[in-house]
């Protein structure tokens, strides 16, 4: 028998493909989740509305595109518009598109001469990362600052709401220092796998992101608990985990929360272990939803949206245009903004109330989207604790984590081997065939 521990996508998808394999499992839930699964991932259909309050689209290859056929969900697939492309970033006051190609990078004005010539002469650059390498120090030490301030830092915080001065390569993009340790380039490194490095097909669902836990729901077994989990412990045998109304009992534990849900669980029982998780970092964010009426924008929104770097000190990380992405996200004279505010680095601005966060939010899309009226509607739903941040912090935990998988005490989540949707499935998979 095996314990689960979670029912959002990891603990789902790993239910699934043990059920698949015939091994004995129990899947724990709160009760209160119980119609909502998923965890992080939302879709709220509202009539002609569809709003996403987690993860706003999916990225799949081969594999990932057989799973949802497997789920028999492939018929509910939708793929994004061809705009979708099209990724901006705003500098010196105006957004600007984003090199796409070799060619388009030699000719786009975007970066300077002098990190064009670094990009290219990427491949003689001779130093090797270490273990404590961030990001930051990663992408300037093989491209430019250049590259640091308006390309890695726009695009991490759209993915990790973090800081590439603090995140670590090793732990956040492994498969760049790997390139690096195989080819001593990053650029021949890309090259020599070109077919798994070209771009993936972005897609969604008519009905939205939750989709795909609705769907894996239905096939595996959800055991709900009416009051929670209170506590974890091994007595040199088995996992045993309590609650007030039942208590679980296996020689394998699989934990998919979390690692703010986890330190309370294993306080008594694995002390060290639960004070190095309460030092794991998460990135607050909140996601805004906006409708205008499309005949009042001033700037065109024929991409997947524009990202902000913190140099350039904007209110938001950025601004996904989910109306051009997607169709029937709304009704069709009308756009949709899907804002993200927080981040590792403004945490203090999730300090103001709801209102004052979605007149910023406002004030912000008037300056630079030319709108002068008021939206059709506006909402907020905020992530407290929302995105795992792969920096110093976790390294503690991870080391914890490696001693406990003798006590066959398992990992399956987000903070740890990658934090989006086609990660945790794919680590799902792994993890089932090793269990």
């Amino acid at each position: 028998m095996i314990i689960i521990i979670g029912a959002g996508i990891s603990g789902l998808s790993l239910a699934y493909f043990l059920e698949k394999q015939n091994k004995p499992y129990v899947l724990l839930e709160f009760k209160e989740n119980e119609g909502q699964p998923g965890g992080v991932i939302r879709s709220v259909r509202d009539k002609e509305y569809l709003f996403e309050l987690g993860p706003n689209s999916l990225l799949i290859d081969q594999e990932i595109k057989d799973f949802l056929i497997e789920l028999g969900i492939e018929k509910e697939l939708i793929n994004a518009n061809n705009v979708s492309k099209n990724r901006y970033v705003f500098r010196n006051g105006r957004y600007q598109k984003l090199p796409s190609s070799p060619l388009s990078l030699l000719f786009n004005g975007f970066f300077s001469w002098k990190t064009k010539f670094k990009i290219f002469g990427e491949s003689r650059v001779q130093s090797k990362t270490n273990d404590k390498e961030t990001l930051a120090a990663f992408f300037e030490r093989r491209f430019s600052k250049e590259i640091v301030d308006y390309a890695l830092d726009p695009f991490v915080s759209g993915i990790y709401a973090g800081n590439p001065q603090e995140l670590l390569v090793k732990y956040t993009f492994p498969n760049l220092v790997e390139m690096e340790q195989k080819y001593g380039s990053l650029l021949k490194g890309f090259k020599k796998n070109k077919n798994t490095t070209e771009r993936k097909q972005i897609v969604s669902f008519r009905e939205g992101m939750q989709t795909i836990p609705r769907a894996i729901a239905e096939k595996v077994k959800i055991t709900y608990l009416e009051k929670g989990i209170e506590e974890i412990s091994f007595n040199g045998r088995v996992w045993e985990v309590k609650s007030e109304e039942n208590s679980f009992v296996a020689p394998k534990l699989v934990f998919t929360g979390a690692a703010y849900q986890l330190a309370p669980l294993v306080a008594k029982s694995e002390v060290a272990f639960s004070k190095a998780l309460e030092k794991v970092n998460y990135a607050p964010i909140a996601a805004v939803h906006t409708l205008y009426y499309k005949k009042e924008l001033k700037v065109k929104m024929d991409g997947f949206g524009a990202l902000h770097p913190s140099v350039e000190n904007l209110f938001s990380l950025g601004h996904i245009w989910s109306s051009s992405v997607f169709e029937h996200r709304c009704k069709d004279n009308e756009v949709l903004f899907t804002t993200f505010v927080g981040g590792s680095r403004g945490a203090d601005k999730l300090k103001m109330d709801d209102w004052q966060v979605m007149a910023k939010v406002q004030k912000e899309i008037k300056e630079l989207y030319g709108i002068d009226t008021l939206p059709i509607t506006q909402k907020i739903t905020r992530w407290h604790k929302g995105i795992p941040q792969y920096d110093t912090s976790i390294l503690e935990a991870y080391e914890h984590l490696e001693k406990l998988e003798k006590k066959q005490f398992y990992l399956c989540a987000n903070w740890k081997d990658g934090v989006s949707l086609p990660d945790s499935i794919k680590k799902a998979k792994k993890l089932a065939e090793i269990l």
